[in-house]
């Protein structure tokens, strides 16, 4: 935390806002030092809430100069429905200074939103935040289901990254892949984001995430190994066959699994969900197809929520500003709009439906499996 100067300090700025906070973290270069980042950065805030309207109206009483107009002026159901209506149920107000000498960026976003994005990945927008180490300013409650939910997104990560990942691979590579899985397709890496920001993420914490996921991979030891040095350049193992494989498409969060079964079925042929993510497993380039699904995720809940960000900022020179880059972006680039289809062949897919079918699995994977 050598980027955030006191804790305390920055628990005393929640004290100017609504009380009714259910969980609250910090994260981005503020909170965690990065490399090739010396700059005085925004603090970034997510303030979990279970009641969106009630806790708008209440902050518009304490921090009404924090919402740009006009949607001030429209009140808490206009603001609350640009949240819960656009992009990835976040609102921002951003470049906020506080009487304790920071600069914060804070989102709002109800309990139920979030853990719709950590179970399910239907944006995959905070979810990617939380699969990187963060500073929790408040811990969940007890009786809430954001616990688990948190800690299934941290399986779901690791199940997506093996797949993603070669045979024999580095722990560094193990983390740059999770870690980049909510910027991998984010619109904003075209333009405006270091290329080199999941890299200098991973180089500069990589104690946070080998503290992070240590309790998250010891349920994953039948399925990988990595090797507990110092080193970052240790060789580690998993085991891809089609049945460890299955068992990780099996595992993922619902959107991504959908997805993916919308990208195999092309053509008349019909399977069911998991004859379909079976067959999908026994193809060579079935990382490929999973990265290309979590592309589409990303690039929607970016593009949507980076929109929503120029409504909610309310300068008319910012809107102005974003919209020509944008409308430049698509012009140049169309083939941004929507991610090259992946169209397995129809011969492709009736040669994996037939491999699932007729192969059969050794004992001692079934065992592994159950």
């Amino acid at each position: 935390m050598e980027k955030l100067k006191n804790i305390q300090q920055l628990k005393e700025v929640l004290k100017n806002f609504p009380r009714n906070i259910k969980f609250c973290f910090a994260y981005g270069s503020a909170a965690f030092k990065q490399l090739n980042n010396q700059s005085n950065n925004v603090v970034d805030l997510i303030f979990v809430v279970r009641n969106v309207n009630q806790w708008h109206t209440e902050n518009l009483k304490l921090n009404p100069t924090h919402y740009a107009q006009p949607l001030r002026f429209f009140g808490q159901r206009a603001i609350t429905n640009v949240q819960e209506k656009w992009g990835a149920k976040v609102y921002y107000n951003t470049l906020i200074k506080m009487a304790e000498g920071y600069t914060i960026k804070y989102g709002i976003i109800s309990e139920v939103s979030l853990i719709e994005d950590l179970i399910d990945w239907h944006d995959i927008y905070l979810a990617g935040r939380l699969h990187k180490p963060v500073k929790i300013l408040i811990e969940p409650n007890e009786y809430s289901k954001l616990p688990t939910a948190l800690v299934q997104n941290l399986h779901s990560a690791v199940h997506a990254a093996l797949i993603l990942l070669p045979q024999h691979f580095t722990e560094i590579e193990f983390y740059k892949i999770i870690a980049g899985l909510s910027y991998n397709g984010d619109f904003r890496m075209i333009f405006g984001e270091n290329q080199e920001k999941v890299n200098n993420i991973v180089l500069s914490q990589l104690a946070y995430f080998r503290q992070l996921y240590s309790p998250i991979l010891q349920h994953f030891d039948n399925y990988v190994d990595i090797p507990k040095f110092e080193t970052m350049a240790v060789t580690c193992h998993q085991d891809i066959s089609p049945a460890t494989r299955i068992h990780h498409f099996n595992q993922l969060p619902r959107v991504p699994q959908v997805k993916l079964v919308r990208a195999w079925r092309r053509g008349p042929i019909s399977v069911d969900t998991e004859d379909c993510l079976r067959a999908i497993a026994y193809d060579p380039d079935c990382g490929e197809i999973l990265n290309h699904c979590l592309k589409e995720i990303v690039w929607r809940s970016s593009v949507t929520q980076s929109l929503k960000g120029i409504v909610t900022a309310g300068f008319i020179k910012s809107i102005r500003y974003s919209a020509t880059k944008v409308k430049k972006m698509i012009q140049t680039n169309p083939q941004i709009i929507s991610p090259p289809k992946l169209e397995p062949s129809q011969s492709k897919i009736e040669s994996n439906l037939k491999n699932v079918k007729t192969e059969v699995l050794s004992k001692e994977t079934d065992k592994r499996i159950e």
